[in-house]
């Protein structure tokens, strides 16, 4: 079989690529070149991020790890399209007072939408695209299903529920099945130039200000009565849960429980008002089912950290569910998402819009 395998220059997809050749597959490397910002001003602290002005760096460690495996390796400039699919949307979204998740649009619109349609745009010949990302993708009846990976602690199929069937069809997760000390071992014992690199920890690793690009803008910081804590420069400086930085003395921690765009407020609380039994969430995308017809008991995950807890989800419309769980959640945050499991396979998910 033949394989494009998206490369980053980091661990995870080097063995990727290594596996699938010592399996007999023919392999091509390829990397996304996202990069468009080299006028930014930045600051410290940006390196080993996804998004970041030392990309010329990890493209050139993807090429010396495609020369070590022994396989042709490509380059494609999706620099607008993410700008416009993923940055875009992070900045409406933060200047709205939602907390997107950046992540889940590149990884669906871009890794794996626009990546492998550059690939055979520019000619190359190939059955299925490869990542290292660790899950699993089966197909059951017809269907193609996305589980989660054997290891919880490195399961990323909350970053991929935006996945249609056309695309899970195409794909294949060499790691999904593996630990991450399987995978450096792996890399030690063939020699791989990545075999002791960092894991990225975020899509940029810079002061988001940086992104966004905005003026200060001054604003109240209050209770939940309206009473008038403090001052602030703009609320996308600010996420829901967020205890440090807030430059306010009260009797025990007060967390961001609310940021509201229309009066330019954060609203903060002690720590028992950080806690919400349901919430609402739209922009489906659906995997193992085609919609929700019916009230489901399945598990769910708010960020991608957290492991799954049981929830009932009920549908509201054509585009919209609610979820209730069975033991009120910390720090929901508006903008991320919510996704659904049936023990280890994803139902499919959406945005957070609201909570209560």
């Amino acid at each position: 079989m033949k394989f494009l395998v998206g490369l980053s220059g980091g661990v995870d997809s080097s063995v990727a690529a290594l596996i699938l050749k010592q399996q007999g597959h023919e392999v091509i490397g390829a990397t996304m070149a996202i990069w468009g910002k080299d006028g930014i001003a930045l600051k410290e602290g940006h390196k080993g991020a996804c998004y970041g002005p030392d990309e010329k760096e990890d493209i050139e460690e993807a090429r010396k790890i495609a020369e070590q495996i022994g396989i042709p390796y490509y380059v494609f400039d999706c620099a607008e399209k993410y700008e416009r699919i993923v940055l875009d949307n992070f900045k409406k979204e933060y200047l709205e007072g939602r907390t997107p998740n950046p992540c889940v649009w590149c990884n669906a619109q871009v890794k794996f939408g626009l990546l492998p349609e550059l690939a055979k745009a520019n000619g190359l010949e190939f059955d299925k695209f490869a990542t290292g990302h660790y899950a699993r993708v089966e197909e059951e009846n017809g269907r193609f299903l996305l589980k989660r990976g054997v290891a919880p602690k490195k399961d990323q199929s909350y970053f991929l529920y935006r996945l249609t069937q056309e695309q899970l069809k195409g794909i294949y997760l060499p790691l999904g099945c593996k630990t991450k000390d399987e995978i450096r071992e792996i890399a030690k014992i063939n020699g791989l130039n990545s075999a002791e690199k960092p894991d990225s920890q975020d899509f940029y690793g810079g002061d988001y200000n940086e992104l966004l690009n905005i003026e200060d803008k001054i604003g109240n910081i209050v209770d939940l009565d309206g009473k008038v804590l403090g001052e602030h420069k703009g609320i996308w400086n600010y996420t829901i849960g967020q205890r440090k930085g807030l430059g306010i003395a009260a009797a025990e921690p007060l967390y961001v429980l609310e940021l509201r765009k229309d009066t330019n407020e954060v609203v903060v609380g002690f720590a028992d008002k950080t806690f919400k039994k349901s919430l609402v969430a739209n922009k489906l995308n659906w995997i193992a089912i085609d919609k929700l017809t019916e009230e489901m008991d399945v598990t769910a995950k708010i960020r991608s950290t957290q492991q799954p807890v049981p929830v009932k989800i009920l549908p509201l419309g054509e585009d919209e569910v609610k979820v209730i769980f069975e033991d009120p959640q910390k720090s929901i945050a508006i903008g991320q998402s919510a996704v659904f499991y049936k023990d280890d396979v994803v139902i499919g998910g959406g945005i957070i819009a609201s909570v209560e």
